[in-house]
């Protein structure tokens, strides 16, 4: 989105209460670990918490403060600390960074004189600056959640225990919808309020018809491929996902556990019965190509799944709703979003945030996998902070629809998320596509 004015949806009040509950979020995620879970393992698939948190403040000031407003940086040495373009994510455990609560101090000095410009701001708010620096500490809270799962810490607070099925009221739906397929605009409409330049913009593609599930795919069938021996089975898996197979050396999900006859998962620090109603999580996207390779079945493409999720039956190609309810925005009712929920629910619950061709929970629950490869759309242009979308086309896949820990402020059904095919830390699930 260009620097300039933005036509937008927002309201000052509303943006500046966002950015204070975005605060308080990342504060509620790290807040409760003592000084011995801040020292966390040199793995690719984690940062420091001292330094995430340091980046988030960072990012704030960086776009904001010293971009927008001018300003001096509150530390003459923070690019070198915190820059995640210029530091190398090994070099992350190296750093000299200030301590928590240094660091907690300086965030909290930079939102309260971030809050206290805008209050006095008589020009028009710097709309894209401010909401990307909101999205992008969106973003790192949902890390932060899936940071404390890899490495087994409890669940955040003030999250609950997750639910396990569905409400006795909801019926089980199972099976495919039919789409026609046809002329659909893929991408991000030029009145859309913001957007993220990997979404510019609307460009009209050709799908020819396909069958997509009802549903992402549950723990109990995944059991199936892995009590099929599916891990073990070469012809199902792909050259490159074969290589990831052998040296992750993965015979099931990376949280699953085998204890006597029963298959029991973990759920942040604790460790739980399978449900077989919840959605497979936790799987990348070599495991997911596998599962619909034997189970007969394919990945959506992502214009298939965006179709899927916000195109009309019958409608103009340019016609498709906001969300696959409707154009009104998330609510608990439709979709399992902020954290709340504590964890994924049932593939079968939630029928108020169906999509009009009958597809259930295309926003929130879990990510869902892509067929397809993270590339720019047509006339792609890098956005003021160029190295969100750019440095990754080719090397990443694209996964769509938000999970139980993202934001409903961020997520839109064309909001293009993207990790490399071999991450299972993320909250990332599939549904899958009749070849």
């Amino acid at each position: 989105m260009a620097a300039s004015p933005t036509p937008h949806a927002f309201d000052l009040p509303t943006v500046v209460a966002w950015l204070a509950d975005a605060r308080q979020r990342t504060l509620s995620l790290v807040e409760d670990l003592s000084d011995e879970q801040l020292v966390v393992p040199r793995i690719p698939i984690v940062n420091p918490p001292l330094w995430e948190v340091g980046h988030v403040g960072w990012f704030q000031e960086r776009w904001l403060s010293r971009h927008v407003f001018r300003l001096p940086p509150r530390r003459g040495n923070a690019d070198a600390l915190y820059d995640s373009s210029r530091v190398a994510h090994d070099l992350r455990w190296e750093l000299p960074l200030p301590d928590m609560g240094e660091t907690l101090r300086d965030l909290s000095a930079g939102l309260t004189e971030l809050l206290e410009r805008l209050q006095r701001l008589e020009d028009e708010p710097p709309w894209y600056f401010l909401l990307l620096a909101l999205f992008h500490e969106d973003m790192h809270g949902e890390a932060f959640a899936y940071t404390r799962q890899t490495l087994g810490y409890a669940a955040p607070a003030p999250a609950p225990a997750p639910a396990t099925a569905a409400p006795p009221a909801v019926a089980r739906i199972a099976g495919d919808v039919r789409i026609p397929g046809g002329r659909f605009r893929l991408g991000s409409p030029r009145e859309e309020p913001f957007v993220f330049d990997n979404e510019k913009w609307s460009h009209a593609v050709e799908l020819s018809p396909f069958s997509i599930a009802r549903t992402a795919v549950t723990q109990a069938e995944f059991l199936e491929f892995v009590e099929a021996k599916g891990y073990q089975r070469r012809e199902l898996w792909s050259e490159a996902g074969w290589r990831w197979r052998s040296e992750a050396q993965a015979l099931h999900p990376v949280y699953w556990r085998r204890e006597g006859r029963v298959w029991r998962r973990r759920h942040f620090d604790r460790w739980l019965d399978l449900e077989p109603d919840l959605p497979a999580l936790h799987v990348s996207w070599f495991e997911a190509d596998a599962y619909c390779r034997w189970a007969g079945r394919r990945l959506p493409t992502e214009a298939e799944w965006e179709l899927a999720a916000i195109g009309e039956p019958g409608a103009p190609p340019d016609a498709a709703r906001r969300f696959p309810w409707g154009d009104g925005p998330p609510t608990a009712e439709r979709a399992n979003l902020d954290g709340a929920s504590g964890g994924p629910v049932s593939v079968h619950a939630l029928p108020a945030g169906d999509s009009a061709f009958g597809c259930r929970q295309m926003v929130g629950n879990v990510w869902e996998w892509t067929q397809s490869d993270f590339a720019p759309y047509p006339g792609f242009a890098a956005d003021p902070y160029e190295d969100y979308s750019k440095p990754w086309f080719g090397t990443h896949k694209v996964l769509r629809g938000g999970a139980w820990a993202t934001r409903s402020r961020l997520i839109r059904p064309r909001y293009r998320n993207f990790y490399t095919p071999d991450r299972r830390d993320v909250l990332a699930g599939f549904r899958s596509c009749a070849r």
